[in-house]
């Protein structure tokens, strides 16, 4: 059986369906991330005729799109001034996947501080340890667990987590976690664990509202 042509040519429409599916990662989508580097200018243009802007990170290897802010949203979702409808929902996340990806992020600049690697890969029971320490103490380990793993699941969806293969529950965090929680979130690290104590006080308050893209 031969093998399918490679392609010669630079596709657009090929790069642009891509990132319209989701994020797209230079060590596993290497076809697509060939074209859309050449690419790139015209990528942008033609995603700002549908609101959208194209965000590359060639250190890291990712690539996504992001709804352009730029303008104010209607009641209809569309922005004022344009035709444009919002085309990245907003998202809003339980607490504890909120806290989650907060130490997620913090461990990562940690793990790069250090120049351990290019992986940051945790096991379960080092995720779980890290929730601990801001989770009500409960002499219930099994449902502990079973939260965290409900956590886990949802940033995998997310796109934050990536599950390791052939490994017992281990988890490798994707570096596009650093463009939805920036060094200013970080900064600010802090502040933020001080209002998530005092949501564990007040368990029914309003999830924190957060934007993505599709990761």
């Amino acid at each position: 059986m031969t093998a399918p042509p490679v392609r010669s040519e630079l596709d657009l429409p090929l790069v642009a369906t891509s990132l319209m599916k989701g994020v797209i990662y230079r060590d596993t989508h290497e076809q697509v991330w060939r074209h859309l580097l050449p690419l790139q200018s015209r990528l942008r243009e033609y995603m700002s005729t549908i609101g959208l802007v194209p965000v590359i990170d060639e250190a890291e290897g990712y690539a996504f799109l992001r709804q352009r802010d730029d303008d104010a949203e209607g009641t209809d979702g569309a922005r004022a001034g344009s035709a444009v409808p919002r085309l990245v929902a907003r998202r809003s996340l339980s607490f504890h996947v909120s806290l989650l990806l907060a130490l997620l992020r913090r461990r990562l600049a940690e793990f790069d501080a250090t120049d351990a690697g290019s992986r940051l890969v945790l096991t379960r029971e080092q995720i779980v340890a890290m929730l601990r320490v801001f989770l009500p103490s409960t002499s219930n380990e099994a449902r502990l667990v079973d939260q965290v793993d409900q956590s886990i699941t949802k940033v995998v969806e997310l796109g934050f987590l990536r599950r390791v293969p052939g490994s017992d529950g281990a988890v490798e965090v994707r570096r596009i976690l650093k463009a939805f929680v920036d060094a200013q979130w970080l900064a600010d690290f802090d502040t933020r664990l001080a209002a998530y104590a005092a949501q564990l006080r007040h368990p029914d308050a309003a999830a924190e509202p957060e934007e993505g893209a599709q990761p």
